[in-house]
């Protein structure tokens, strides 16, 4: 039963017992962008008594995603589909495939009123509460995702990933998330020592990034933390109100790869996915010169929120004409995380 739209961070467990983690909030008709997260598997390190999950992607980069779109494609072909808005291949789930809808908010709703929670869930409850007391926004404007959603945790060593609901609630919460790093109490802190190496290590190995380039980008990001020794993500995702756009109101075509610098115009757009920046005095250094260059934007959320107006940075990803079917508008924009890419597409920040 679906019990309001599916948004970003949202999970569908399908009849193979397959977890799909929602994509964005702009879906075809019947179809739910998602990508696979969890399947069964008997040697799986997630999940409770007999039932046992293994990841699909080790993380969620091109590469993977890649080999994620080729096993289905081969294996379950129903969850593959060519999307003629975006002009690329996708995964997505018929909603025919849809067994339980998992609403991150619902989720915290029922670990809050647990009896008795985990060492994992009594974290969540700190942590949610915490930022709810600093920041002044109901817990009912937060969720939790990942595997704690779907109740296949482990308690030893899973992450905690937390969605807020509402960009006036997210950036609430940003202020309180980099107050609270300021405090350095409530067992409350940046990621530092060998876990900030190991995250610096594999964004370093997993993106055409240095070493030095991730530790930059991690000293910008204010949403990846850790309390009471457990790392933690904090994810913004839109009201209902705020999904203004549908799918194919707006039509994607790829004109191929580009080198562009630039400088920040807009970044109100980057906290929600896909994270996107206007831009300003665009220069393309490689690939097709074309006018207008209006956005860069990403699925990739390494490089959501990160950058401010008046920053420059440079870009590799596919150039795509974008036309806007409400108004008639055509411009430009630099999509990284494109398949085409093949995990070779950046941004990266010119300044400090």
């Amino acid at each position: 039963m679906i019990t309001r739209s599916f948004k970003d961070k949202d999970f569908i467990r399908t009849p193979e017992d397959f977890f799909f983690c929602v994509v964005g909030y702009l879906h075809p008709k019947g179809r739910v962008l998602s990508y696979l997260r969890y399947f069964p598997n008997p040697a799986g390190k997630w999940g409770h008594g007999s039932e046992r999950y293994a990841r699909a992607m080790p993380s969620y980069t091109i590469s993977y995603l890649l080999k994620n779109i080729e096993s289905l494609k081969k294996n379950f072909s129903d969850y593959v589909f060519y999307s003629d808005v975006f002009n690329t291949q996708m995964t997505s789930v018929p909603h025919n495939k849809i067994k339980e809808h998992y609403r991150p908010e619902h989720r915290l709703g029922e670990i809050l009123k647990l009896d008795k929670p985990d060492r994992l869930q009594e974290k969540v409850i700190g942590l949610t509460t915490l930022i709810s007391n600093k920041s002044g926004i109901p817990l009912s404007c937060i969720g939790v995702t990942g595997s704690i959603l779907i109740n296949i945790h482990r308690p030893e060593f899973s992450d905690i990933d937390l969605v807020v609901y509402g960009r006036d609630n997210s950036l609430r919460v940003k202020e309180t998330i980099l107050s609270l790093y300021g405090e350095k109490k409530n067992n409350f802190q940046k990621l530092h020592g060998n876990a900030l190496h190991n995250w610096i290590e594999g964004k370093a190995r997993d993106y055409p990034l240095t070493y030095e380039e991730a530790r930059k980008i991690y000293s910008r990001k204010w949403n990846y933390g850790s309390f009471r020794g457990t790392n933690f993500s904090i994810h913004p995702a839109r009201l209902d109100s705020e999904i203004t756009e549908h799918y194919g109101d707006k039509v994607f075509s790829p004109i191929g790869m580009v080198k562009v610098r630039a400088v920040v115009s807009d970044a109100s757009e980057s906290i929600f996915l896909p994270h996107t920046y206007s831009l300003k005095r665009v220069t393309v250094e490689e690939g097709k010169k074309v006018q207008d260059i209006k956005k860069v934007t990403t699925y990739e959320g390494l490089y959501g929120g990160i950058f401010e107006i008046d920053d420059e940075i440079v870009a590799k990803g596919r150039l795509e004409k974008v036309i806007d079917k409400r108004s008639g508008e055509v411009y430009y924009q630099v999509l990284v995380g494109s398949l085409k890419g093949k995990g070779m597409e950046y941004i990266k920040p010119l300044n400090h």
